[in-house]
């Protein structure tokens, strides 16, 4: 609910609401404008890409300070004050984690679009109060399966340039958002599925105000104004994007919507939705896909078994194959268990030497070995066991950096694969909830680069997701294991997280945005909870650092940015760009829970 004086709360422990539902039923599109609040201020440090910034990510880190919330009963940490209030709305109205969770997503595809939305994937943890069971929903995208190994190959046989292998229909998978959140709700919902969209839909009719980070994409924005019906609702008449707080509307969105909480989500994966898609896809004036209706059709959630391994006393679990980010953050766990972790300071040129040697061991074995494990034998057993990582640490000096690591030979690999190049980008969300009944949602969720493939149909954006395979499928005449092919789901860095303590009870929920980065950032807030002992809000706000497997990576304009020279010193190749990463996370105290907002984003948390 906004507040017509003040914007909307930042916390609501003890706090009495009285018809939430039916406010967002009742808005008038001035109410929106109370954003500005929030954003208006905090908004100039955002609002200029440098010109020599990297290409990975979305913004310049513009720190926003937030205070640590704490609630006794539920709570909800996500990217956008609207999204969630909406999901406290359900959890105040006695839905569950997963109900409030499809209100969320549902507001964020609107508030949000150029993160996510219905025409992306997601990847969702789901935590069992009852029964301390971690459980998972895979809605990452398909590969349409009219691809070839070639999707992404020019007629010489070369990767084709960025622009030309995102804009279009070419880069689109299947999306798999609402499958998987269906699914999960048929599971664990306790609220009627149509009811979860309604504030959305009244968002959607009344309009919101215009955000800074949705502001500085249009700025930086070519294509999505040469769409007819994006550049009205985006744009001003002389194609510049109308300013920050102008009331957006977008009708489309309502009226899909309402079809979808109507008649599930087949009513978007068959009938005329679905043609839409279809052929927005194929007929793309430049750059057209392969999908089909019945690759829509078919679509399938998947429900692995969640990947849990120990850390000290603790058990981290995450999301398996074709997402890399769970099977990476175990392993730079372990890689640091060996070390006292407890005593080494937080900021210091330690701290970041352990954790980026730790993490180069990690994304080797990632470049080389993961994929979605139902095309490539992945040797999942042998790349969480801690002996293994425990023997890779040894690689780990504590005075000198390795440089670049190799891949191990973890057990279980059964036949020669190699490392590809893919164009991951950081189009990407996520955020945390925990309902009265202690059950828990990690979801993170991406439309892959900002506005996806910018293909627009019926108020959604449609993902690129597919340029998250390797651009080669073959190098050095060996296959790539995350190769294009038919029906495969490309590989991902979103890493939704939770922690089990030593009863099996749920420590925390976490998870983060901003493309193959993810990683690194859910691992350093992991140490920074459970070894440096630091509340959420503290954990998710420290200045990040850490490796890809390149150059130790020193988050601009921060503390952490000193610790150059000393590393340099220890033989590090160092880099320092803006990490705008999009941390949401909840933590278990022994007076109920905490939450944290990543100040680099605009985000909140909310408790009662």
């Amino acid at each position: 609910m906004i507040d017509k004086q003040i914007g909307p709360r930042t916390k609501r422990q003890n706090a009495s609401i009285g018809g939430p539902f039916q406010a967002f039923l009742s808005w008038k599109p001035h109410q929106c404008l109370s954003l500005l609040f929030v954003f208006g201020l905090l908004a100039a440090p955002a609002l200029a890409q440098r010109a020599d910034a990297p290409p990975l990510p979305e913004l310049p880190s513009a720190s926003k300070a937030k205070t640590l919330v704490t609630a006794k009963e539920f709570m909800v940490s996500a990217a956008h004050p609207l999204a969630a209030e909406a999901g406290m709305t359900m959890l105040e109205r006695g839905g569950s984690a997963t109900d409030a969770a499809i209100a969320v997503q549902m507001v964020l595809g609107l508030v949000e679009p150029q993160s996510s939305g219905i025409g992306g994937g997601a990847f969702i943890l789901h935590f069992d109060a009852a029964k301390k069971a971690v459980s998972t929903f895979d809605g990452r995208e398909a590969a349409p399966m009219g691809v070839t190994p070639e999707l992404f190959l020019d007629a010489a046989g070369k990767p084709l340039r960025f622009a030309e292998a995102v804009v279009g229909g070419r880069s689109v998978g299947v999306p798999g958002v609402l499958r998987a959140l269906q699914v999960a709700h048929q599971r664990h919902g306790k609220l009627p599925w149509a009811d979860l969209f309604a504030p959305a839909i009244a968002i959607a009719e009344q309009g919101f105000a215009l955000p800074p980070r949705l502001h500085v994409h249009l700025v930086n924005d070519t294509v999505i104004k040469q769409n007819p019906v994006t550049r009205e609702m985006f744009f001003t008449a002389d194609g510049s994007p109308k300013p920050i707080g102008a009331i957006i509307r977008n009708p489309q969105y309502a009226a899909t919507l309402k079809r979808i909480a109507k008649d599930g989500a087949d009513a978007f994966y068959t009938g005329d939705i679905a043609r839409d898609m279809v052929a927005a896809i194929r007929n793309h004036p430049t750059n057209p896909g392969h999908m089909v209706e019945k690759d829509l059709a078919d679509y399938r959630a998947r429900t692995p078994a969640a990947l849990c391994g120990p850390y000290r006393k603790f058990q981290v679990c995450g999301m398996p194959p074709p997402s890399s980010g769970g099977i990476a953050i175990l392993q730079i766990l372990q890689a640091l268990e060996r070390f006292d972790m407890p005593n080494v300071r937080p900021a210091s040129a330690q701290a970041a030497h352990l954790l980026s040697e730790a993490a180069r061991l990690a994304y080797a074995d990632r470049e080389r070995y993961l994929a979605d494990d139902q095309f490539v034998a992945v040797p999942l057993k042998g790349l969480a066991d801690p002996a293994y990582n425990k023997q890779r640490s040894e690689l780990i000096r504590v005075e000198k950096s390795m440089g670049r690591a190799e891949a191990g030979v973890p057990a279980g690999v059964a036949a020669k694969v190699t490392e590809g190049w893919a164009l991951e980008r950081p189009g990407t969300s996520h955020f945390s909830i925990v309902d009265k009944w202690g059950n828990a949602i990690s979801m993170t969720t991406s439309v892959e680069s900002v506005f996806g493939s910018r293909i627009f149909v019926r108020g959604f954006f449609l993902n690129n997701q597919l340029t998250d395979f390797s651009m080669l499928p073959v190098k050095d005449g060996v296959a790539v294991a995350n190769a294009v092919a038919p029906g495969k789901r490309p590989r991902s860095s979103m890493a939704p997280t939770m922690v089990l303590n030593d009863k099996g009870e749920l420590h925390s929920v976490i998870g983060s945005a901003l493309g193959s980065v993810i990683i690194n950032f859910v691992a350093q807030a992991l140490v920074a909870t459970l070894d440096w002992n630091m509340d959420m809000q503290a954990a998710v706000a420290m200045p990040h650092y850490g490796s890809r497997g390149g150059p130790t990576e020193l988050e601009k304009g921060t503390a952490v940015e000193a610790l150059g020279p000393t590393l340099q010193a220890m033989g590090h190749e160092v880099r320092s760009f803006d990490m705008p990463s999009g941390l949401h996370g909840i933590m278990r105290t022994s007076q109920g829970w905490q939450g944290g907002a990543d100040p680099r984003r605009d985000g909140i948390v909310l408790g009662k």
